[in-house]
């Protein structure tokens, strides 16, 4: 993972490094052979790529997606989570500042904690708790348009966070 760059490539199989307004437009989801080969991904790569590095080591993996609803922009992340020994670890590295392993007793506390800093990261704790989700989404087909992948994770399960 340490190879990996945050960014993107569009259809066209052209670069950024910097995700801007014509990223709705253009992206596409990469393998994970794409993701090692290209060298850069979002979340939304690099949390397959993960998928694919942890598939059949025994641990009990779940993906993520937290959103927030708001019109034009919706802020998104993905995330990998897995379970061992009675514990639940966060493992994260394309959001550089929380780039780890970070361990929970509970996978509410992981959630609740992730969406915390969502909200004070991303949207600088500007939200509407209503508007904001999470879910628990299963792998998805590569080369998915922005869309088609907020369509995707929005099929899986929509967590209840109690205390939104």
């Amino acid at each position: 993972m340490k190879n990996i760059e945050y960014g993107y490539v569009d259809k066209n199989n052209n670069k950024y490094s910097i995700v801007d307004e014509t990223f709705s437009d253009n992206y596409i989801l990469q393998s994970p052979n794409e993701v090692i080969k290209n060298r850069i991904g979002v979340c939304w790569d690099q949390v397959e790529l993960e998928r694919y590095y942890f598939k059949g080591n025994g641990l009990n993996i779940k993906t993520h997606f937290i959103v927030h609803y708001d019109n034009d922009k919706c802020p998104t992340h993905t995330f990998l989570t897995f379970e061992k020994d009675n514990k639940y670890y966060w493992f994260e590295h394309s959001w550089e500042i929380f780039s780890g392993i970070h361990e929970y007793a509970t996978l509410k506390d992981l959630l609740l904690d992730v969406r915390d800093k969502f909200i004070k990261y991303e949207l600088n704790n500007n939200y509407i708790k209503e508007n904001l989700c999470i879910y628990d989404y299963k792998k998805p087909k590569y080369h998915l348009s922005v869309l088609e992948f907020y369509k995707h994770c929005e099929s899986g399960i929509n967590i209840s966070m109690e205390d939104k």
